[in-house]
C-alpha cells in the first residue's frame, strides 16, 4: 500500500513537499522552501523525512519558489542525483528563479553579516548559486495531457493557469490515483489559459489558501489599479508595487499597457527592478502554448502586451540604486510579492516615510510577512535592522489574485470528482472554513493534515 507524508505546505502556505512511497519508490512532490516570519524559515535548516533516504525523482507542479525553492539543498545538503520533472516551461522558469533564491540567500547572509542584525555569526546562505546549478541540471521537461513513466507508476500532467508552466500532477502507483493539485488558477484571467481538473481521483491534495473567502465578482482589477495609478500621479509620488516575479509581474504589465492604451492612466515611467522578473517575462512571450486567446489577439496585431509605452529594465544593483533619485511620478515594479526580501525592501525602506508614495500589495500577504504588516496598518516596520516609519499610502488591491476563491476551488473539486480530499496550503484558519463549505457538498473524507503526518493513499 502506498503511503503519503505531508513534510510541508500544511497549516501553512509555503514549504509544500509531499512524499508518496511505494514499494517500489519514493517520490517527492513539490521541494518548496518555508517563507514568512523568522520560526518558520528556519524549518528550512531543520533534517526532513528524507534525511536518510532521499527520493528517487521529484515531480513539480509549478515554479514559485514555496514549492521549489528548497531543490538546491536537496541536491547540495543532501546529495540528490535524480531527475526533476515539470513542464518545459516550469524547467526554463527554474533557469532564472533558483540562481535567483541562490542569490538572494547569499546577498541576504552578506548583508546580516556587514550590518550586523543576523543573530548567527557568521550568517551562512541556506544554498549557493552551484547548488542551484547542480539542481538545474537534474531538469526534465514533462509534456502536458501525455502519461509518462515514473518509479513505482506512471504521470500526467494538466494545465493549472495559476501561472506559466504551471500542472496539477495525477499519479498512478500500486493502482491509485493521486491528485497533486498545486496551486490552483482562476477562471478568465488574462494571459494563461484556464484551469484544468483532472479527474476521478481516489485521493486529492489541494490547496486552500482562500478558503472562507471569495473575491469580489465585481471587483474590478483594471479599475482599482488605475486609481491607484491615478492617485500617486496626482500627487506626484512613486508607487511601489511589490510582485511576484512570476505570474502577478506579468498580469499587471498586461493590465497597465491596456489601461495606457485606453487613455485611463497617464503613461509613467514604469521600472521592472527585477532580474529574474525581466528574464520571466520575456519566459512568458516566448511560451506560446501557455497562452489565453486574448493574448494571442493582441500579438497578432502587432502589439506588445507586456510592455508599456515609457518602460525601462533595471537589471543591474547600480542602475537599481539610481532608482533611489526617481523624478516622481513613476511606477516601481519589484519582487518579492510579500516583501519577504529581494530589492523591493530597499524601495520600501526609501519610500515608505514620505505620504506622497503608494504602496499597492496585488496578491495575498502571509502572516509574519512584512507586506502582511503593512497591509495590516503597522505605523512602523523593521527593514535591515532600522525602525522605518510608515506615512506612505498602502493600498490592498484585491482584485488581483492568482488563486481560487473558495467558490472556485468547489467548483475545480466538483470537476474533479475524487474520493478523498487533503487540505493542504493554507493557513489553519482557511483550511477549516473550506472543510466546512465541503461538509455540505462532499460526502467523502476531508482531511487536515499536519507536518509530518502520514496517511495510506
Amino acid at each position: 500500500m502506498a503511503s503519503l507524508t505531508f513534510l510541508g505546505g500544511t497549516d501553512t502556505v509555503t514549504g509544500s513537499k509531499f512524499l508518496l512511497a511505494s514499494n517500489e519508490a519514493r517520490l517527492l512532490v513539490d521541494c518548496g522552501l518555508f517563507q514568512g516570519p523568522a520560526a518558520m524559515r528556519q524549518l528550512n535548516w531543520e533534517d526532513p523525512a528524507f534525511r536518510t533516504a532521499l527520493p528517487d525523482e521529484v515531480l513539480l507542479t509549478h515554479a514559485h519558489i514555496d514549492h521549489t525553492g528548497y531543490l538546491p539543498r536537496l541536491v547540495g545538503h543532501y546529495g540528490f542525483a535524480g531527475p526533476v520533472r515539470a513542464t518545459a516551461a516550469t524547467v526554463d522558469l527554474l533557469g532564472v528563479m533558483l540562481p535567483d533564491s541562490a542569490r538572494l540567500q547569499e546577498e541576504t547572509a552578506a548583508y546580516a553579516n556587514k550590518k550586523g542584525y543576523s543573530r548567527h555569526r557568521p550568517a551562512l546562505p541556506l544554498y549557493t548559486e552551484e547548488d542551484a546549478s547542480r539542481a538545474l541540471d537534474l531538469m526534465q521537461p514533462a509534456p502536458y495531457h501525455q502519461w509518462f513513466p515514473v518509479p513505482g507508476g506512471r504521470a500526467r500532467l494538466s494545465v493549472a493557469g495559476h501561472i506559466l508552466g504551471s500542472a496539477h500532477i495525477l499519479m498512478e502507483t500500486e493502482g491509485r490515483r493521486v491528485v497533486f493539485a498545486g496551486d490552483v488558477g482562476r477562471w478568465d484571467i488574462p494571459v494563461l489559459k484556464d484551469p484544468e481538473p483532472p479527474e476521478g481521483a481516489d485521493l486529492l491534495l489541494i490547496e486552500s489558501t482562500y478558503g472562507g473567502r471569495r473575491h469580489d465578482a465585481k471587483a474590478d482589477p483594471d479599475g482599482m489599479l488605475a486609481e491607484a495609478v491615478n492617485r500617486v500621479a496626482r500627487r506626484g509620488g512613486i508607487m511601489i508595487i511589490p510582485a511576484f516575479s512570476v505570474g502577478r509581474t506579468q498580469e499587471i504589465l498586461y493590465r497597465l499597457r491596456g489601461l495606457e492604451d485606453r487613455g485611463q492612466i497617464p503613461r509613467l515611467p514604469v521600472f521592472l527592478d527585477s532580474p529574474m522578473a525581466i528574464d520571466a517575462t520575456e519566459l512568458y512571450r516566448r511560451h506560446h502554448e501557455e497562452h489565453d486567446l486574448d493574448m494571442e489577439d493582441l500579438k497578432e496585431a502587432g502589439r506588445a502586451p507586456l510592455r508599456t509605452a515609457h518602460f525601462r529594465l533595471t537589471r543591474t544593483v547600480e542602475d537599481s540604486k539610481r532608482l533611489n533619485d526617481l523624478d516622481p511620478p513613476a511606477i516601481i515594479l519589484s519582487a518579492s510579492g510579500m516583501a519577504t526580501g529581494g530589492r523591493v525592501v530597499h524601495h520600501l525602506k526609501r519610500r515608505l516615510p514620505y505620504r506622497q508614495n503608494l504602496v499597492a500589495f496585488v496578491g495575498y500577504q502571509a502572516e509574519g510577512t512584512l507586506g502582511r504588516s503593512l497591509v495590516d496598518g503597522a505605523e512602523r516596520v523593521h527593514i535591515h535592522g532600522d525602525e522605518v516609519e510608515v506615512r506612505a499610502e498602502v493600498a490592498m488591491l484585491n482584485a488581483f489574485s492568482a488563486h481560487a476563491d473558495e467558490e472556485e476551488l468547489l467548483r475545480w473539486i466538483d470537476e474533479a470528482a475524487p474520493q478523498r480530499i487533503a487540505l493542504v496550503h493554507g493557513e489553519q484558519e482557511a483550511r477549516e472554513a473550506l472543510a466546512r463549505a465541503l461538509s455540505e457538498t462532499f460526502a467523502g473524507e476531508v482531511l487536515l493534515p499536519a507536518r509530518g503526518d502520514t496517511i495510506e493513499v
